[in-house]
């Protein structure tokens, strides 16, 4: 899989071109698509100047991720892991509260948000943990493990709280579990335990939007279930009752399943109940408006669809060839909100067409395709690891922005890397693609 040896001079490049050139044109048109999309608003220069002052920056960490062996971080992920969770304690107790979280660092001339180089930081230390578990991954041990390891960064990321983190970053695990040759068997029941709580916390979310279903015992019991300590505990008696209840029937129809899979059915249920009352209590009102616009976003067209209405209304308005930079009507006249960060595309979209918004999916396309090709050229399973992990962030990012905008998946407040604005997400990816750079440069041992 990895060492792959070729005596090409392309293989002696230290450089992968077109991975180098795909990840150039995207931000070259993420610089294009900010000026263009703040162009007519009051707070202009200072968003080109932090961009302005991101983009060397950005470079910067780019240089740095591909100069260092990354092998350096497989030596020292402990002392890695200790510096995630001291920023992101640090964050909590002295950064700056925007937005309904405390995130922030602000400091004198730019905002730094520590979740995104936490993001990247955290995939280092999982694959070098993985890298350490070998064959004993299959088992169950390795799994509980890497919970373990990855719980305080979640929590200390949920008390901020930022759910678009976790959004970002739980795929990419699972993704780089996967990889590291966790059993598809444990990996589907932390998919059916997240699949479990979001089912509860969307459908308390529809119950809200129809108040009328209210009028039914059933959907006032499960709407209870969310508050009441009683109908918690009940229900979880019931749902007990009912697993031995079904591993009994099977049994007396002879069909002998393991007793483990009926209890392991009743806890991942029980958790994600409880996983889906935890979110419902945490969840801010704009958090909870997302949900609402993504179940019915013609419900209410001037207030929580309204993002997503009108970016749809300015990717129609773009047509196959758009109407040029600089020249978009729906965003710069103020039509679409968040146009330089959530709703980018928007921008792209109508001032760059069919053709534009094709254009930064084929380059996303590109960079996940070279990331899976130095994955497999890599000389050492950690370097495969890394690359796993990385691919799976950009293939969330991209993922949840597309699926944004046509109204596949909420807003969820997550950038597009190298198209929106925000000099944190900009430098950590940056890192992160020279990191799978410096995977690439050392493929080939000496």
């Amino acid at each position: 899989m990895w060492g792959i040896r070729s005596t090409s001079n392309a293989a002696r490049s230290r450089f992968d071109y077109i991975l180098l050139g795909a990840m150039a044109l995207l931000v070259f048109l993420g610089a294009l698509s900010i000026m263009s999309a703040v162009n007519s608003l009051s707070f202009t220069n200072s968003v080109v100047r932090t961009h302005l002052i991101a983009l060397p920056v950005s470079a910067v960490a780019f240089l740095v991720g591909w100069s260092f062996n990354y092998q350096i971080y497989d030596e020292q992920w402990k002392a890695l892991y200790g510096f995630i969770l001291a920023l992101l304690v640090g964050v909590l107790l002295f950064g700056s509260y925007q937005r309904g979280s405390r995130s922030w660092f602000v400091l004198p001339f730019f905002s730094m948000q520590p979740s995104e180089i936490c993001r990247v930081a955290s995939i280092l230390v999982a694959a070098a943990f993985l890298d350490r578990r070998g064959r004993r991954m299959r088992e169950v041990s390795s799994l509980v493990a890497v919970g373990f390891l990855l719980l305080p960064i979640f929590g200390l990321i949920m008390m901020q709280p930022d759910f678009s983190s976790v959004v970002i970053t739980f795929p990419a695990f699972l993704i780089l579990l996967y990889c590291a040759g966790a059993s598809i068997f444990y990996l589907g029941l932390i998919v059916l335990l997240a699949t479990v709580s979001g089912f509860f916390t969307i459908s308390w979310t529809y119950i809200y939007l129809h108040p009328e279903l209210m009028e039914y015992g059933v959907i006032r019991v499960f709407h209870a279930l969310a508050y009441n300590g009683w109908y918690i505990a009940g229900f979880s008696v019931l749902l007990i009752l009912l697993g031995y209840g079904a591993w009994w029937f099977f049994k007396q129809l002879r069909v002998f399943l393991p007793s483990f899979y009926f209890v392991l059915a009743t806890l991942v249920v029980l958790i994600g109940l409880f996983g889906g009352i935890f979110v419902e209590h945490q969840m801010k009102p704009h958090q909870r408006k997302r949900v609402e616009t993504f179940l019915a976003p013609r419900s209410d067209p001037k207030g929580a669809g309204y993002n997503v209405l009108q970016a749809q209304i300015a990717m129609g308005a773009g047509g196959v060839t758009g109407s040029g930079l600089f020249s978009g009507t729906q965003s710069r006249l103020g039509f679409v909100p968040e146009r330089h960060t959530d709703f980018i595309l928007a921008v792209v979209g109508e001032e760059l067409g069919l053709w534009g918004t094709l254009l930064v999916l084929g380059l996303y396309l590109l960079i996940l395709w070279r990331i899976i090709a130095i994955a497999y050229m890599s000389s050492d399973r950690y370097g495969y690891l890394v690359c796993s992990g990385i691919f799976g962030m950009f293939f969330t990012y991209m993922m949840v922005n597309f699926g944004m905008l046509i109204g596949l998946v909420p807003v969820a407040g997550i950038p597009l890397p190298f198209i929106s604005y925000g000099g944190s997400n900009l430098v950590s990816s940056l890192w992160a693609l020279g990191i799978v750079q410096s995977v690439y440069a050392r493929r080939i041992r000496a």
